[in-house]
C-alpha cells in the first residue's frame, strides 16, 4: 500500500502560471516516453509515486502518448485509481490533442470534430471527470484558428477542462489564439514549447516575451535535448541510449562539435556544484521567464535527480555569458 510523503511540499517550489491563480511546480513530469503499453507498469507506478513524493503535482499527457497511442493515458488512469484517488485535488493533470489518433479525415489536427471527440476519449481512458489543462497540441494550417479556439472554450464551458493551453504555437499564432480565447471568456493559461540550450527558437521568435506580455505561462519540454544535455554521451554512445534506438535523437547528431560543447558545459556545471542535467534544467528556469520545466524519466532516480535543479536556479552574468560562448563555438 502506497503511503505519501507528508513533507512533499517542502521539497518543491511553485510558480504562478502567467496571471492566473494557478501555481505549477517548477519541475513537472511528462509522460511522453516510458508510460506506454510496451513499458513496465510497476516502473511507471513507482515513477508517479516518486514524483508526487518529491512535490511534483503536475502530470502531462497527450492522447497520442504511448506507444500505442492512448496507452499512456490508460496507464496513468490505472495508477490514479490504485494509488491517488484521494489526492486528485492535489494534482494538475493535463492532456492534449492535435496529432494523428485514428483513421480517416477526422482523427488529426484542429477541427472542432476532432477536438471534441478527443477530449471525451482522453477522459474515458484516464477515468477522470475533467482535465485541469487541455491543450491543442500543434497549429493546424487548414482549420481556422477561430474554430479550434472555440472548441477549446466549449471544452471548458462543458466542464471537461478547467483551463486551456496551446502547444508548439509561435509568437504570432499565440497572440491570435490568446485574443480569441479572451473574447470567448476562457483566457489562455499556458504555452507548451520545446526549449533547451541547444534549441532556442523561442528566443529568436520572442515567444517568451509575448507570453509574459499576455499574462500566459510557459512550460518547456525536451529541456535536456533528448538526453544530450547530460553526461550520458561524454564517452561515446551507450547501446541503450535513444541515439542508438533512433528515437527522436540520431547518432549522426552527436558530432565532435556537439561533444565538445557538452564537455565544456559539463565542466561549468561542475564548477557550479551541479550535474550538467541539473544546470540545463536550471538554465531553462532562469529569471522566471518559464513557469515550469517538463522532465521525462525511465526510472524513479532520474526524477529525483531532476528535482535537484531547483536548489540552484540563479546564474551570475558571467556564467550566462560563458554558456552563450560555449554554445556559439564552432
Amino acid at each position: 500500500m502506497y503511503s505519501v510523503d507528508e513533507k512533499r511540499y517542502e521539497k518543491m517550489s511553485y510558480e504562478r502560471c502567467g496571471k492566473s491563480g494557478l501555481l505549477l511546480p517548477r519541475v513537472s513530469l511528462g509522460l511522453w516516453h516510458n508510460f506506454g503499453s510496451v513499458d513496465k507498469f510497476e516502473n511507471m507506478k513507482e515513477m508517479i509515486r516518486t514524483a508526487f513524493d518529491a512535490g511534483i503535482t503536475h502530470f502531462d499527457l497527450a492522447n497520442n502518448y504511448g506507444p500505442v497511442p492512448g496507452s499512456a493515458e490508460e496507464n496513468f488512469g490505472r495508477i490514479l485509481r490504485s494509488d491517488f484517488s484521494s489526492y486528485r485535488d492535489e494534482m494538475i493533470v493535463s492532456s492534449k490533442a492535435g496529432y494523428g489518433m485514428w483513421e480517416g479525415p477526422y482523427g488529426d489536427h484542429g477541427s472542432r470534430k476532432y477536438l471534441m471527440a478527443s477530449v471525451d476519449q482522453s477522459l474515458k481512458r484516464t477515468g477522470l471527470e475533467y482535465f485541469d489543462i487541455f491543450y491543442h497540441h500543434r497549429p493546424d494550417p487548414d482549420t481556422p484558428i477561430e474554430e479550434t479556439m472555440e472548441a477549446l472554450s466549449d471544452i471548458v464551458r462543458q466542464g471537461k477542462a478547467l483551463y486551456v493551453g496551446i502547444s508548439n504555437y509561435n509568437s504570432e499564432q499565440t497572440k491570435k489564439a490568446a485574443k480569441i480565447l479572451k473574447e470567448n471568456h476562457t483566457p489562455l493559461l499556458i504555452s507548451q514549447v520545446s526549449y533547451s540550450m541547444f534549441n532556442r527558437w523561442t528566443e529568436d521568435d520572442s515567444l517568451q516575451e509575448t507570453c509574459m506580455e499576455l499574462g500566459v505561462g510557459t512550460i518547456c519540454f525536451s529541456p535536456l535535448a533528448q538526453g544530450l544535455l547530460t553526461d550520458r554521451y561524454l564517452n561515446g554512445i551507450p547501446d541503450d541510449s535513444r541515439a542508438k534506438r533512433n528515437v527522436f535523437l540520431h547518432e549522426n547528431q552527436i558530432t565532435e562539435d556537439v561533444i565538445k560543447k557538452i564537455s565544456s558545459l559539463n565542466q561549468l556545471a561542475s564548477q557550479r556544484g551541479q550535474t550538467l542535467a541539473e544546470m540545463a534544467l536550471a538554465w531553462v528556469l532562469r529569471k522566471n521567464k518559464v513557469t515550469s520545466v517538463l522532465v521525462g524519466a525511465s526510472r524513479p532516480s532520474q526524477i529525483l535527480d531532476s528535482v535537484k535543479c531547483i536548489e540552484k536556479l540563479d546564474f551570475t552574468d558571467d556564467e550566462l555569458s560563458k554558456i552563450d560562448s560555449i554554445l556559439k563555438e564552432k
